[in-house]
């Protein structure tokens, strides 16, 4: 019988029961383990993953526990799997790289000139571009990265009671936001937190990583800022355009942990998707795994110290008329033994109720409408409601 024939259940010494798909040759995790061997053809996918999230050990538990295969509802069908092994399609070397832009000089006329065109050519062809000297203090970068590090490592019992599926509490913890929809999990944790436009109460942030958050949300607001500046001259539009929609006003903060993964070829880290919002800015750390897709072909976005990772999202896709390319990305399961670890912040409008679709001054004649008009609880719905999955999300507001 395979490894994923057998489930066998142990008891944490939080007093749950998680999954440990060892079967009976497994090592015992503790002298009061009680084992129950199920049949493959009992298997109950949606029994095994309600057992994990009620659980809330999450990835990390798992690996405590001392795993070597995981889960079963871990594992991806073969369409997924088959372009991660190698001689599939991804290119890891010199010939095409992500773009990096140096924003050093971006007040002076000339320089600016300069970095619109870059960030407009990145945006139009890759949806995705690094930037240094963005003028973020490395030293921001780095106490947050490591604070939401510590936060992942702490105990179960620290974590537990952050651990919740509600999309619109402040702060939420837990492992794969389409754990119940999606064809198969990842493997990954998130800690979520609301900066906007209803700011979290500065106490239900954790304390190992309060402080930290708040003074990472305020320079990545001022990034946000410049950012969308700059994508709106280069599309020819008022600067300001983007801000009066309010497009920098909701935001949300996810702090991913990618432990290690005893069968990295079975499993993601975070499946192929597109972001659904405006703009995402994302801080990597050394360890890598994160790669996007361009002309059908999968290109790592190699870690660049100091470097913030910036990706444009479906509403500007829409927003633009397809001027910029919202790209679909994925993040690889971890193979290193150390863990990975990455902070993302989703810029998106905060007027639900208002009607987006294409600006007005971007169509043309020669270049009409290309989406219709929604309203962005419609979308987020929409969003939240399946798995994550490529480009479904604008192509089903294509006209």
């Amino acid at each position: 019988m395979s490894a994923f024939g057998n489930s066998v259940l142990f008891q944490t010494r939080f007093g749950r029961e998680i999954m440990n798909p060892r079967g009976s040759e497994g090592r015992n995790p503790s002298p009061k383990t009680t084992t129950v061997t199920c049949a493959t053809q009992n298997y109950d996918r949606a029994k095994e993953v309600k057992r994990f999230d009620d659980s809330k050990v999450g990835v990390k538990g798992l690996v405590d526990s001392g795993i070597t295969t995981i889960p079963r509802f871990f594992v991806h069908p073969p369409e997924t799997l088959s372009d991660l092994k190698p001689g599939s399609e991804v290119r890891s070397g010199s010939d095409l790289v992500i773009p990096a832009i140096d924003l050093s000089g971006v007040d002076s006329d000339a320089r600016r000139s300069v970095i619109v065109d870059e960030i407009r050519r990145a945006s139009s062809s890759f949806g995705f571009f690094q930037i240094v000297n963005h003028g973020v203090p490395l030293g921001v970068l780095d106490r947050t990265m490591a604070s939401i590090k510590g936060f992942h490592e702490q105990p179960t019992e620290m974590k537990e009671r952050f651990y919740r599926r509600e999309i619109g509490t402040g702060v939420s913890y837990m492992s794969n936001v389409d754990l119940y929809h999606s064809k198969a999990a990842s493997w990954r944790d998130t800690i979520q937190i609301r900066l906007g436009p209803k700011v979290v109460d500065e106490d239900e942030i954790p304390e190992i990583c309060r402080k930290e958050v708040i003074e990472w949300d305020r320079e990545i607001k001022r990034l946000g800022e410049l950012l969308v500046g700059l994508l709106c001259e280069g599309l020819g539009v008022e600067a300001k355009r983007l801000n009066e929609m309010t497009c920098l006003e909701g935001r949300v903060m996810v702090g991913h942990y990618y432990p290690n993964c005893p069968q990295p070829d079975l499993t993601v880290g975070l499946a192929y998707h597109t972001d659904p919002g405006v703009l995402t800015v994302v801080q990597q750390d050394h360890v890598g795994g994160l790669q996007v897709k361009h002309d059908g072909v999968w290109l790592d976005v190699k870690p660049v110290p100091g470097a913030l990772v910036i990706n444009i999202g479906d509403l500007l896709q829409i927003i633009s008329n397809e001027e910029y390319k919202s790209a679909e990305h994925r993040v690889l399961a971890n193979s290193k033994n150390e863990p990975r670890v990455s902070l993302a912040v989703f810029f998106n409008p905060s007027s639900r109720e208002d009607l987006y679709g294409p600006l007005p001054e971007l169509i043309s004649p020669e270049k009409p409408a290309i989406y219709r008009q929604f309203t962005l609880t419609d979308f987020m719905t929409r969003f939240f409601k399946k798995e994550l999955d490529g480009k479904s999300l604008t192509n089903y507001y294509k006209l």
